[in-house]
């Protein structure tokens, strides 16, 4: 699928380009975006520039995920990256992340269920999944004001960037 733009009242969704290396680059210096999502550690611009120049065009190329820029219509400020991902047939997982300083005013809701809006009108999809190591307050948060039910606690799920095992969260959306 080629890439498509989504408008909410205050955001504009749309693929990422390499006009927005810089802005990525620094958003990811964020020490919670490095804990609680699978960046590189240290994120160096080079990742930047490999995740928007290679990565994220070949997720919309193969139809396995589709990764929006979300950026604020009053200023062009990037305001986070959220995605859909196929897991299996009928089943994605939605991921997300926040720019700090954008954090608390309802944009990541806003950009996710924009997201969810589009899967659920495009995709062949019957359930979104959203999975968050325990702890990320802030993504759970997101999570559950879109409705999505907190279906349990995965044990030692994943090894996260400071190497060591971490309980997960899961939850699911089902199409209305």
């Amino acid at each position: 699928m080629d890439p498509v733009t989504l408008e909410t009242d205050r955001l504009v969704l749309r693929a990422f380009t390499s006009a927005d290396v810089d802005a990525v680059y620094e958003a990811c210096q964020d020490e919670e975006i490095q804990f609680y999502t699978p960046v590189p550690v240290p994120y160096r611009r080079a990742d930047a520039e490999k995740r928007i120049g290679e990565e994220l065009p070949a997720g919309w190329s193969t139809d396995k995920s589709y990764t929006f820029g979300a950026f604020r219509k009053d200023s062009g400020a990037l305001v986070g990256s959220y995605c859909l991902f196929v897991v299996m047939p009928g089943v994605w997982e939605i991921g997300y992340w926040a720019v700090k300083a954008q954090r608390g005013h309802g944009y990541s809701v806003e950009a996710a269920r924009a997201l969810c809006d589009w899967g659920w009108a495009t995709l062949d999809v019957h359930r979104i999944e959203w999975w968050a190591m325990v702890g990320n307050i802030g993504s759970r948060a997101v999570a559950e004001k879109l409705g999505f039910t907190v279906e349990g606690t995965l044990r030692n799920r994943g090894i996260a960037n400071d190497g060591k095992p971490h309980d997960w969260w899961i939850g699911g959306l089902l199409k209305p």
